[in-house]
């Protein structure tokens, strides 16, 4: 990893772990009923921003002295009737857990109470894509398709 992408993955964590994954509530939306989660540290920008609930399509993008340098793509559901219950905060909890190997979601696998979190990816930092989801007592309830990569 050369310094550029370390720097880049260092940033991506801090601000992944301190706005959705840390309950970060939302700022004034970006778009109609967006919901909009910035972060920044110095020349450094991060917004998640998406719409929707029990299916969401979202954007997170990165910027450095205001030039766009990285991007994700993602759209998530539920798949059972209704949301099961403290679902929300054990993604929260497993998002908290972004590998700097892949800083795009989750980690491979994590475990609290009945749930388990699973996410796979390919390819790097500059272009990936992969999918993570939710099993509770042995059924998937909850999955999410994402991709992105470097933005020249």
């Amino acid at each position: 990893m050369n310094e550029n992408e370390k720097e880049l993955t260092d940033f991506l964590m801090r601000a992944k772990r301190a706005t959705y994954a840390a309950g970060m509530q939302p700022v004034n939306p970006s778009r109609l009923a967006s919901h909009d989660l910035p972060y920044s540290e110095g020349l450094w920008q991060y917004l998640d921003s998406y719409l929707g609930g029990l299916k969401f399509l979202g954007e997170e993008a990165v910027w450095y002295d205001s030039r766009p340098v990285w991007g994700m793509n993602y759209y998530g559901f539920i798949l059972v009737a209704s949301m099961p219950e403290g679902l929300p905060q054990f993604l929260k909890d497993a998002l908290l857990h972004v590998p700097a190997e892949a800083p795009y979601r989750g980690p491979a696998a994590y475990v609290a109470g009945p749930f388990v979190y699973r996410c796979q990816w390919e390819g790097q930092l500059s272009c990936f894509w992969g999918t993570e989801w939710i099993e509770q007592e042995g059924e998937k309830v909850y999955e999410l398709r994402f991709h992105g990569g470097e933005v020249l």
